[in-house]
């Protein structure tokens, strides 16, 4: 297929996403921008958090990886069920009960201030670093596929793409999202259907013979039981679980979404219908994955890893109409990813960092002008990590993603878990240093693991590690809280009574 088609699809699959924001940003204000007005349906919130979940990463590496770790992401996923569960019913009650627009001013409310900014301020890295890196993938596989075609350079290839994500959000925001989400969810898992599909026939294979032949070629493998390897179902399943809480339940950019459900109940029912669809869906994507393989050694494709989905898809021996379906599912997975995530950091800067919304000063008018200047500010800032990605070119992007994020989720799942764990006065002072110091410690940790553990391997699970090391330095310097005077009152009385 040309480029020029492949282009004009993507271009009207732009449009659509714009004909969508138009409806969905009239009369839109602040509180539209960061909460949706707390009017989002749970049912489309749900839908839509697949495709925010998942990312462009999940379509392209997730079966790019089946070649040397078989369906070992399945584990993982396991995890990430357990880990829904988990925000369901502890986090998501307690965000509901404070009322809260960003979820970081629990930890301004349970903390202090100081460990309020800490917290927001990892978000910022956190999701800085992760969401750049997901969309960088993407648009490294459209820029190759078409764009560089007419001779447009990489970085301007990255420019327009974030100016088609700022065109649909720069009003509505969290309100154009959810239904954006929507739209570009059904085409991703549409696309994936229809290539796990289309493989099989050009296979002459029905599903269960799939099956017997992935499991023939070794690809259908899902629980490790060597407790020194990192695929170690154990240290799989409990770093899934935690990757969840954190990436997802202290997370502002997912928690935006949750919390612009209108009441408790639907936006539990919301995390918990994901926690079962995510199972069959990355179910999905390995299937997709080993059948790939399968079809690679067929026909003599040689690519592996992150490229092979793309070079099978894109291949000139593939039909026009899968090209077309792979790249609008590809940009599909994009854009919720990106949206997402820029929009959760204009709300997370302007209402955690500079006050926003604290500001009695200032007017809703320059408000908003405020936050429509985060957001370019975003934008740029997304624009400049992209290419240091470009430069970096890692070869697998979720295992990338997954390290980094167990470097800069570590501090968050500390605070959160000091918080709700402990009665504890904090000394807000050192709380920066511990948040920092957490993650240099694991990085040691890791670098020098062979020597320090043998042959027992530290994967994933390093976030658990740091969020522990982070629990524990905040509880060295942290002191019992004072005892009321009714406390003092009965202990009193029970001193006489002995």
């Amino acid at each position: 297929m040309s480029a020029s088609l492949l282009f004009t699809f993507v271009a009207l699959y732009f449009v659509i996403l714009l004909v969508v924001a138009y409806f969905t940003s009239r009369n839109a204000g602040n509180d539209t921008f960061f909460i949706g007005n707390k009017s989002s349906n749970w049912m489309l919130v749900a839908f839509g958090m697949i495709g925010t979940s998942l990312s462009g990463v999940t379509f392209v590496s997730v079966p790019g990886g089946v070649g040397s770790e078989s369906f070992a992401y399945l584990q993982i996923t396991l995890g990430y069920f357990i880990g829904y569960l988990a925000i369901a019913f502890v986090l998501l009650p307690l965000y509901y009960r404070l009322n809260l627009t960003s979820i970081y001013s629990y930890l301004n409310s349970r903390l202090g201030f100081t460990s309020y900014k800490t917290g927001a301020s990892f978000f910022i890295i956190s999701r800085t670093v992760g969401a750049t890196a997901r969309l960088y993938l993407v648009v490294n596989i459209l820029q190759e596929a078409i764009l560089s075609q007419f001779g447009i350079p990489f970085w301007l290839t990255t420019l327009i793409i974030l100016l088609m994500i700022l065109l649909y959000t720069y009003e509505g925001g969290v309100k154009t999202i959810v239904w954006t989400d929507t739209l570009q969810t059904t085409c991703m898992l549409a696309g994936l259907v229809i290539c796990v599909a289309y493989i099989l026939k050009q296979m002459n294979l029905s599903l269960p013979e799939g099956f017997q032949a992935m499991d023939a070629s070794g690809y259908s493998k899902v629980f490790f039981t060597n407790p020194n390897d990192k695929l170690f179902f154990v240290k799989q399943i409990l770093a899934g679980a935690f990757i969840t809480i954190t990436m997802t339940g202290m997370d502002q950019e997912m928690m935006q979404k949750n919390i612009s459900v209108k009441n408790l109940k639907d936006a539990q029912k919301n995390m918990v219908s994901l926690a079962f669809i995510m199972v069959f869906v990355i179910g999905l994507f390995l299937v997709l994955g080993g059948l790939l393989h399968l079809y690679a050694k067929q026909v003599g494709i040689t690519a592996t890893g992150d490229k092979l989905f793309p070079t099978i898809a894109l291949d000139s021996h593939i039909p026009p109409v899968i090209s077309v379906i792979f790249i609008i599912a590809l940009i599909s997975a994009l854009f919720p990813s990106a949206d997402g995530a820029i929009t959760a950091l204009t709300s997370s800067f302007c209402i955690d960092i500079i006050g926003l919304q604290r500001n009695q000063t200032w007017t809703d008018e320059y408000k908003k002008k405020v936050r429509q200047r985060v957001h370019l500010t975003f934008a740029f800032v997304f624009l400049l990590l992209v290419m240091m990605f470009k430069w970096i070119n890692n070869p697998s992007m979720i295992g990338l993603i997954l390290k980094l994020a167990g470097y800069t989720y570590g501090p968050l799942l500390g605070l959160f878990s000091f918080g709700i764990l402990t009665k504890r006065i904090l000394n807000e002072k050192i709380v920066p240093f511990v948040c920092l110091a957490a993650p240099g410690i694991c990085f040691v940790i890791d670098k020098y693991q062979k020597d320090l553990f043998g042959e027992f391997h530290i994967g994933l699970e390093l976030l658990i590690i740091n969020g522990l090391i982070t629990f524990i330095g905040l509880y060295i310097f942290s002191t019992a809280p004072a005892a009321s005077s009714s406390d003092a009152r009965l202990n009193k009385e029970s001193a006489l009574n002995v």
